[in-house]
């Protein structure tokens, strides 16, 4: 080698960039009039993985996700997305940044097709501006065979079950192609084979590189579909982890800060004398010959899939839709319950499945959808005056019995979480001091804390000899609250089976015949 010849420069190892998260938050803080809902958290979605939320309701994590999809704005912190800062100033922004949400509560058009609904503001033109009706169709029908959901486009929203219902958000939601999808309690009104298929999207989804943010109180679920999960308590992050890492009892006592010993805190109460009684109760076209008795002290579960006409049956049973024929007696004396004015006189409450339509008064503060229920009974004087001051007092010291976080009994309902309106709702019948109470999913979209709460004052009820009719669909409830389980399938009970005689297998068996 010549003493003139040069060496060649060593080559320089190049580092590649870690990949930013798909979606990034830091330190976002958001408070309303009285309460902090966020305190500074943080939070990361990698592509390609389903990421679960935690925590008990009021943690914290609606109000993240309506930052997320752009329906608030936060006082301080930033979002980051692909590893950009961005800003979202409203629902349109975010979906145009390739962030979707599918709301629990389900914002669909009930007038309009289920395809007018999946292309609202998208709708193809013709040449003369007008909608292309047959272009529309197509398209809704080629989303729908890409996600085998089996749905008559050209129906109305309002001839859809809640399950369907749900389907054609998804759907919606889906036909942006964004990159990070939100699904807040997607499950809640599905059967189990709808989960299935819910879950089949998921994972083409995932597959396909997509973020999903899934908001669940479910743990089944969670250790199903998630990859990893974060916890929120008290406005504040907590952790995140893998769900391979954990146990069931590790997420509860992140959740809640505390052990829960039962969650299905049963007691044995004396059984008294039959309160209730219902004899070949028929809705024309909805249930036919329904016929059971609640004893004062019984919690009769009433069973059955989505669908099998157990709402219907509550419903009736408290004047919402009166009875094409049958008979209800209480206490042995035959009534006719016409409206739910005469159920309520006879020591009947009831707490509807549908919080937002037929259940909370949105526009009304707290204080004034407790009191609702019992305006014309034990609080209004022989004058014919509202007896306010104990009215409130009863009403905050019910608040507070239930855990509803708010800052103030003046706060308007439609700002409390989900399950706060629930415990609202609760506390409304609850002072109502019912006879017989009849419960309709009276724990879904509640954290696992409030369950336990509400499974505690239900058998409290009990044990003071109030008759309570509850329908579920979690079976864990249904097998851990019930004295005897009533199942239904297709608008009739198809058995009746005591507490020692419950299993899943046997409930399912009769559900499914």
């Amino acid at each position: 080698m010549s003493d003139t010849a040069t060496l060649e420069p060593p080559v320089q190892a190049t580092r590649t960039a870690p990949t930013p998260p798909l979606l990034e938050i830091r330190s976002i803080h958001k408070a309303f009039p009285g309460v902090v809902a966020l305190d500074s958290v943080g939070f990361s979605l990698k592509a390609g993985t389903v990421h679960a939320l935690m925590g008990e309701n009021g943690a914290g994590k609606s109000t993240l996700m309506k930052i997320i999809a752009g329906v608030y704005t936060p006082d301080r912190g930033e979002v980051l997305l692909k590893g950009q800062t961005v800003q979202l100033r409203s629902p349109i922004d975010a979906l145009n940044k390739g962030i979707a949400m599918i709301h629990q509560e389900l914002n669909l058009m009930p007038h309009m097709t289920v395809a007018e609904n999946v292309w609202i503001t998208r709708e193809p033109k013709n040449r003369l501006g007008f909608v292309d009706h047959a272009e529309l169709y197509r398209r809704t029908q080629e989303l729908f065979a890409r996600l085998n959901i089996d749905i008559d486009p050209l129906v109305e929203i309002q001839t859809l079950s809640v399950a369907s219902r749900q389907m054609v958000e998804i759907a919606k939601a889906v036909s942006y192609n964004s990159d990070v999808l939100i699904m807040d309690e997607p499950t809640s009104a599905l059967t189990e084979k709808e989960v299935a298929h819910l879950f089949t999207i998921i994972r083409a989804l995932r597959a396909q590189g997509k973020g999903i943010i899934y908001i669940t109180h479910k743990m089944n679920e969670l250790f199903e579909i998630a990859d990893e999960f974060s916890v929120f308590r008290d406005g504040k992050y907590i952790a995140t982890c893998a769900s391979s890492d954990v146990t069931r009892d590790d997420i509860i006592r992140m959740m809640v800060g505390r052990e829960i010993t039962q969650m299905f805190p049963k007691e044995t109460v004396p059984i008294g004398e039959v309160v209730l009684s219902v004899k070949n109760l028929c809705l024309e076209g909805v249930f036919k010959d329904v016929s059971f008795d609640i004893r004062a002290g019984e919690i009769l579960g009433l069973a059955g899939l989505v669908g099998s006409g157990r709402s219907n049956v509550a419903e009736t049973l408290f004047g919402v839709t009166p009875a094409s024929s049958g008979s209800i007696s209480i206490n042995g004396t035959p009534i006719t319950i016409n409206t739910p004015a005469t159920a309520l006189a006879a020591g009947m409450a009831f707490l509807t499945e549908d919080r937002k339509d037929t259940g909370c008064f949105l526009c009304l503060d707290i204080q004034e959808n407790i009191d609702v229920a019992v305006l014309n009974q034990r609080y209004v004087n022989k004058a014919g005056f509202v007896q306010s001051a104990q009215l409130a007092k009863d009403s905050a010291d019910m608040a507070r019995r239930l855990r509803v976080k708010t800052p103030s009994m003046g706060e308007t309902i439609q700002n409390l979480s989900g399950g706060n309106q629930q415990k609202v709702l609760v506390g409304r019948w609850l002072l109502t001091n019912p006879k017989i109470l009849i419960l309709d999913e009276p724990t879904r979209g509640i954290d696992v804390g409030a369950k336990a709460e509400i499974h505690k004052l239900v058998s409290e009820l009990a044990g003071q000899g109030v008759a309570i009719l509850m329908i579920s669909s979690e079976m864990p409830e249904v097998l851990g609250m019930s004295d005897r389980i009533a199942v239904m399938h297709q608008g009739s009970i198809t058995g009746i089976l005591d507490r020692a005689d419950a299993t899943q297998v046997s409930v399912m068996d009769l559900a499914a015949r």
